[in-house]
């Protein structure tokens, strides 16, 4: 099993930025992908940026050109830059964890806590 903290969220102001980080530990070697998810109230849990231990990235469509996702594989920690934020990104973000470089929150059997990013002037 791995264990997730992220950390990095609070209150930002429109078109500002932010980075998000998640710590991973326990059973690393397992890990093959790390994703971050958001989850604004009273919506699902919508899948936001992955990154494989190859580099390889995927990015959902509203984030695209705006959030870059990257990890540093010696520490076991992935980031999220969050860049010219919109209100529309205000959410617990959560960062995950899973074996397949995969959009479907079901293929990430390991989650953070979460981190509450709010975009607002």
């Amino acid at each position: 099993q791995v264990q997730l903290v992220e950390s990095g969220g609070g209150l930002v102001q429109p078109g500002g930025s932010l980075r998000l980080s998640c710590a991973a530990s326990g059973s690393i070697f397992s890990i093959n992908t790390m994703g971050w998810f958001r989850q604004a109230p009273g919506k699902e849990r919508d899948f936001v940026a992955a990154v494989a231990r190859s580099g390889r990235t995927n990015y959902a469509d509203p984030v695209k050109g705006r959030f870059t996702i990257s990890r540093d594989n010696s520490k076991n920690t992935a980031y999220l830059q969050m860049n010219s934020v919109k209100p529309e990104d205000t959410a617990v973000y959560y960062c995950a964890t899973g074996p397949l470089f995969r959009e479907n929150a079901a293929s990430y059997p390991d989650w953070g806590q979460g981190t509450q990013v709010t975009v607002s002037s």
